[in-house]
């Protein structure tokens, strides 16, 4: 279920909407897309969301950095691409 959240952020650099502020928010994927490192930090706040996602023979694992899962899936699931 997450994987389809995750891979529908753009790679790269984006403009995100999320609780009506703007975020930036970057994707980068290593070992042919099996891991995938998220960052967003809100533009002009002090907000952010990271974590890494992997993928292996054991299924799916998320690992936030430094904050409870519950949040980055809350963003995964409510925030709008803007550009």
């Amino acid at each position: 279920m997450l994987l389809e959240y995750i891979k529908a952020i753009p790679l790269g650099y984006s403009i995100v909407l999320f609780q009506s502020k703007k975020y930036a928010l970057t994707r980068t994927d290593f070992n042919e897309g099996r891991s995938t490192k998220v960052y967003a930090e809100e533009l002009g706040g002090k907000d952010l969301i990271s974590f890494n996602f992997y993928i292996s023979e054991k299924g799916e694992q998320l690992k936030p950095c430094e904050m409870p899962a519950e949040k980055v899936i809350y963003f995964l699931t409510n925030y709008h691409l803007l550009q």
